[in-house]
């Protein structure tokens, strides 16, 4: 799922491209993908854009008299910058929005059409819509604290509730913990106020950096490789490769449709986390450390 850093970039290129133009038309590929019609598609046609912005992982586009395209990618929807009156893409295009200088299109891989795009009128309408987590690179160590404790969960799972944390996916927490030296398994209300400061510092040296060095990288083309798994990261997509910071092999806890990848060594104590399923399944034959690992590994070798 495209995540802070992504989304910045899709709302600056998009600011440079269509901002103060006027939509001509949506053409729709697919009739799952509009979720409301109030006001209906046609009201927006003609119009004058005059922002992009964000609403936790939403893009936003605004028009005059509290009008907005809300549009969320969810986990595969990605933004393509196109020729005036380019056609949607066969299998995997959901819509196209046509502007005098080129066409927006929007495509989702795989077969769950899950992105949406909302359109709705006045401000208690798109309220509606926002879960409600802090702006991260905006809030400070005490203000970022009081939402990380407000309820007991791990840290992975804190970081990624849209309902506390604004623009933070599976891919970027992994980092961000990473950073803070912080297993993703570990209690929120466990943290003493240095690690709280630390991951707070993480956070944002993480994110910040990663906006930056996307910046770079994409330039002034349209972001058109959106991808979670970024040539760079420290741990997030690695398994079995080597700690950018001690060398031992990156290690992974599936859970649901998720994953978490951290550093046993860096983030755990050289402590191997189990998710449930291998714990009930293998139970005291779970490796608890790398070198259990390293054996339990070498007797199914042997068998």
């Amino acid at each position: 799922m495209p995540e802070l850093p992504d989304l910045l970039l899709y709302t600056r290129a998009l600011r440079e491209r269509v901002v103060g133009q006027p939509l001509l038309r949506v053409r729709l590929g697919s009739p799952f993908l509009l979720r409301s019609v109030e006001p209906p598609l046609e009201a927006f046609e003609g119009c004058r854009l005059e922002d992009v912005r964000l609403l936790g992982k939403r893009l936003v586009f605004a028009f005059a008299g509290q009008r907005w395209l809300v549009l969320h990618l969810m986990i595969a929807g990605r933004l393509h910058w196109k020729a005036v009156d380019a056609r949607i893409p066969g299998k995997v295009g959901l819509a196209a929005f046509d502007f005098p200088h080129g066409t927006l299109t929007l495509t989702e891989a795989g077969s769950k059409r899950r992105a949406s795009l909302h359109a709705v009128r006045g401000s208690d309408a798109l309220a509606a819509m926002d879960p409600g987590g802090i702006d991260v690179l905006g809030a400070d160590r005490d203000a970022f604290a009081s939402v990380l404790t407000r309820e007991r969960h791990t840290l992975k799972r804190a970081l990624t509730d849209p309902r506390l944390f604004s623009g933070i996916g599976n891919a970027y927490s992994d980092e961000i913990l990473h950073a803070a030296l912080l297993s993703p398994l570990r209690l929120t209300h466990q943290l003493d106020d240095d690690e709280i400061t630390r991951l707070h510092a993480a956070t944002h040296a993480t994110l910040l950096a990663w906006i930056d060095r996307l910046r770079t990288r994409t330039g002034d083309a349209f972001p058109e490789k959106v991808t979670a798994f970024v040539e760079g990261m420290a741990v997030h997509g690695r398994y079995g490769q080597p700690c950018p910071r001690c060398g031992t092999p990156i290690q992974r806890l599936v859970y649901a449709q998720n994953e978490a990848n951290y550093c046993p060594t860096c983030q755990t104590g050289g402590r191997l986390l189990a998710d449930r399923a291998l714990s009930r399944l293998l139970r005291d034959d779970w490796p608890k450390s790398l070198e259990d690992l390293d054996e339990y590994k070498a007797a199914r070798q042997r068998r």
